[in-house]
C-alpha cells in the first residue's frame, strides 16, 4: 500500500451526490420532469443543474419564482430515490471514520439529502451541512468553512472530497486540499487534483496527528 498524501489530514469533508453516492439518474429525470413543466428544455437545464444548490440554478436559470420552484423540484426530488446507490466503498470507508473527524458538505435541502443517504445506505455524520446552513451556495467555500468550524478544525489542514467543478472551487477556496472522485463522470474532468474512481481501493488510517489516505 502507499499513502496518496504525504500528510495526515484533521478532519474530512465530503460532498454528498457524485462523491459519496451515485443520484445522477434520479436527479436527471426529476429535473427533466421539471424542465418540461414549466417550458424549458431539459438538455439546456442538465447541463448547469450539477453539484450547485437548486435555487442557484433557479436564479441562473431566470425562472419567476427561484425559491419557489427549489421548493417544487425538491418535492419531486424526495419521491424518486430509484436507483440511488452508495459508490464502491464508501460505506466500509465512512464507517472506519471517527465521528468527530468527518462531515458531509451538500448542496442537497436536508430532506432530500437524508433520503438519499438513507436510499444508499450510508449513516450521515454529526456534522452535516445542507443548503439551508448556508448563505452562498457552491463554488462559493462557505460550506465547507462551516463544517471545518464545527469539526474545530483549520479548513487548511482538511481534505475536502468532491466530484463537480463547482464543488472543486470550492473546496480549493476554503484553502483544503481536495481529492476527487470520477465513478459518475461519463467523460474525463479536468483537474489538476488528485482523483480516484471510488472508494474500493482507499483505506482510511486514523492516526493521532490525524487521517491518512492509503491506496491500494
Amino acid at each position: 500500500m502507499s499513502v496518496i498524501y504525504g500528510r495526515a489530514f484533521a478532519g474530512l469533508l465530503f460532498d454528498m451526490d457524485g462523491t459519496l453516492l451515485s443520484s445522477v439518474a434520479s436527479a436527471e429525470r426529476c429535473w427533466s420532469r421539471w424542465a418540461r413543466d414549466i417550458g424549458l428544455d431539459p438538455t439546456d437545464v442538465l447541463a448547469i443543474m450539477h453539484g450547485v444548490r437548486a435555487v442557484d440554478t433557479m436564479r441562473r436559470l431566470g425562472v419567476a419564482d427561484p425559491e419557489g420552484e427549489a421548493a417544487r423540484l425538491t418535492a419531486i426530488e424526495k419521491e424518486d430515490v430509484d436507483g440511488i446507490v452508495a459508490l464502491p466503498g464508501a460505506v466500509a470507508f465512512t464507517t472506519a471514520l471517527p465521528a468527530n473527524r468527518w462531515a458531509i458538505v451538500t448542496s442537497a435541502p436536508r430532506e432530500l439529502a437524508e433520503r438519499r443517504l438513507a436510499a444508499a445506505g450510508l449513516t450521515p455524520p454529526a456534522i452535516f451541512i445542507t443548503a439551508e446552513d448556508i448563505t452562498h451556495g457552491k463554488p462559493a467555500p462557505d460550506g465547507y468553512l462551516l463544517a471545518a468550524e464545527r469539526l474545530g478544525v483549520n479548513p487548511a489542514a482538511c481534505l475536502v472530497l468532491e466530484d463537480a467543478p463547482a464543488g472543486i472551487a470550492a473546496g480549493q477556496a476554503a484553502g483544503a486540499h481536495v481529492l476527487v472522485l470520477t465513478a459518475t463522470h461519463g467523460t474525463p474532468l479536468q483537474t489538476d487534483c488528485v482523483t480516484v474512481p471510488n472508494y474500493a481501493a482507499l483505506t482510511p488510517v486514523v492516526e493521532a496527528e490525524g487521517i491518512r489516505i492509503q491506496i491500494g
